[in-house]
């Protein structure tokens, strides 16, 4: 079992389970909708260095500047703050552990989870699944 979906809660993209399989991979999807995560250093976008922005693989939505982005040594894309408004949070109690679950705010899938362990000036490290996101480079 995977951590819990958030509970009750509409986002503005609503779609049925169907759709989000017809649009995902299957380890998106899993990582997505069902909670999921990836194994770590699997992601391409761990090692992005490029201006631009991190987006929601699902929907679209912009959540992160890749000017946030930083190296943390744990497998996964890490970024020290979002973009205003772009995610929410919601505490996660799954693996016998308590965390705080990151999701997009647009269609709530599942991003990853954030830690009080990251640099300044946030001092936040939110280590996102690298499957979860997309990355738009910078136009010149």
């Amino acid at each position: 079992m995977f951590g819990t979906k958030p509970a009750a809660k509409t986002f503005p993209v609503q779609k049925t389970d169907a759709e989000w399989q017809a649009e995902l991979s299957p380890l998106a999807y899993k990582v997505l909708r069902e909670h999921g995560t990836e194994r770590a250093g699997t992601s391409a976008l761990n090692a992005e260095k490029r201006a631009g922005t991190f987006a929601c693989a699902g929907c679209g939505t912009a959540l992160f500047d890749a000017a946030t982005k930083f190296e943390s040594g744990t497998g996964w894309p890490s970024f020290f703050a979002p973009l205003e408004g772009a995610v929410g949070t919601q505490t996660d109690r799954s693996f016998f552990m308590t965390r705080v679950e990151v999701h997009c705010a647009n269609c709530g899938g599942h991003l990853g989870h954030v830690f009080p362990d990251g640099p300044a000036p946030t001092g936040q490290r939110y280590c996102m699944n690298g499957v979860s996101l997309r990355f738009d480079p910078a136009t010149p």
